[in-house]
């Protein structure tokens, strides 16, 4: 499966459209990893637990697009789109979406 941001794929010719496909998680940070991304606020640096789950959620929401693209027989999924998104009444829940259309490309 390709996955792109861009609206084509080098080499490839669209010649099935299926439709938009999502793919979408949404995250509880824990209290331990608040505590030390509140010592990062005050004393600077990246902290590197919320940019682990950030990531563990953008792979997990890209493999769900995947799977859902490929249940509509698509072997590809282009014009990707990537947000995030912060829930909950105090702030602690992640969601990533990710969004694309799904088709069938055959080399040129």
């Amino acid at each position: 499966m390709i996955i792109t941001t861009t609206p084509s794929v080098d080499g490839y010719r669209i010649v099935d459209y299926k439709g938009i496909v999502y793919g979408e998680v949404v995250s509880g940070v824990n209290f331990f990893k608040d505590i030390t991304a509140g010592l990062r606020n005050v004393f600077g640096g990246r902290s590197g637990s919320y940019e682990d789950e950030l990531k563990k959620a953008r792979e997990e929401a890209l493999y769900e697009l995947e799977q859902r693209a490929s249940a509509m027989g698509a072997n590809a999924v282009v014009g990707v789109d990537t947000d995030y998104e912060v829930l909950g009444a105090d702030n602690g829940m992640l969601m990533v979406t990710v969004s694309g259309t799904a088709v069938v490309i055959q080399r040129d």
